[in-house]
């Protein structure tokens, strides 16, 4: 949880980085200098990055061969029990009013095959701006997820309801609560130059990064070309009626920590929370 509130990673800071070297517009760039110095002074005196620290949550790995002594019960009486603890010591701000409540702090669950470890991942994101989604029609095909895409992104820009550059994940297909929770996923839990495997998503991402880019908007609103961080795109099977498309955008306080817990103790502190694994985007049976 510390490490999450205080530590940005470096995929992401290595992205803004990037951007600032690309960006022309004075303001836009001055602003994004200051935000590296801001996480060069965050991780020097172990305060968070930033005053809102989002909404905590859980992503939990489990191999299959995992055994948890107290069941999912007590691994889940520890998660909400460190996070009680890191509101009051690192500090957390209680943004729920209680960040432990109902349904509070979220944990979602996956499964990979072999492996007799857990591995935690920390999110803190916001719960509330920076997120829409659309029921698009298959004939809306790509140029309507574009349109969307952009649509949402000056929305947001344009009344400061995300703060830019972001990681912008795209949950495309499933059902409603499917495709909020893909792109989700997609926005935290993937590192800043991954790409899709499928190479009609991965050409996607790229297209839909440079149109960010290209909007006129750039770091905290002012205008620029360094809105988008890198997009990310998820895929699930859907009816064949509608084309439900959810994005979401982590913004510049784009905070995640991974940890593999093993039998022996061993703790293993991981960049990459390597979420979207082959057997998590299968397709058939196995």
């Amino acid at each position: 949880m510390a490490r999450a509130a205080i530590d940005i990673p470096p995929d992401y800071r290595e992205g803004v980085r990037l951007a600032r070297d690309r960006e022309k517009n004075r303001l836009a760039r001055f602003v994004l200098d200051e935000m590296l110095e801001n996480w060069d002074i965050a991780t020097a005196e172990r305060r968070p990055m930033c005053a809102d620290t989002g909404l905590p949550r859980y992503y939990v790995k489990l191999g299959n061969e995992a055994v948890v002594e107290g069941g999912l019960v007590a691994l889940e009486r520890a998660l909400r029990r460190a996070t009680a603890e890191a509101t009051a010591s690192i500090p957390l701000r209680p943004n729920r009013v209680h960040n432990v409540g109902y349904h509070a702090p979220e944990v979602t669950y996956s499964v990979e095959p072999g492996g007799d470890w857990i591995e935690l991942t920390t999110v803190h994101k916001g719960g509330l701006f920076g997120t829409d989604w659309r029921m698009l029609f298959p004939g809306d095909g790509i140029p309507g997820i574009k349109r969307f895409f952009v649509d949402t992104l000056i929305e947001s820009g344009k009344r400061g309801l995300a703060c830019q550059p972001a990681l912008v994940g795209l949950g495309i297909g499933g059902s409603k609560d499917t495709c909020m929770r893909l792109g989700k996923e997609a926005a935290c839990l993937r590192t800043v130059g991954s790409r899709n495997p499928d190479p009609a998503a991965a050409a996607l991402e790229e297209e839909l990064t440079a149109l960010g880019n290209h909007i006129g908007i750039g770091a905290m609103g002012f205008a620029g070309t360094s809105m988008v961080v890198a997009t990310h795109v998820e895929l699930a099977h859907t009816h064949t009626g509608g084309m439900p498309v959810a994005m979401h955008q982590f913004c510049l306080s784009s905070r995640r920590s991974t940890a593999r817990l093993f039998p022996t103790g061993t703790v293993e502190v991981r960049t990459d929370p390597g979420w979207f694994t082959d057997y998590y985007r299968r397709q058939g049976i196995e």
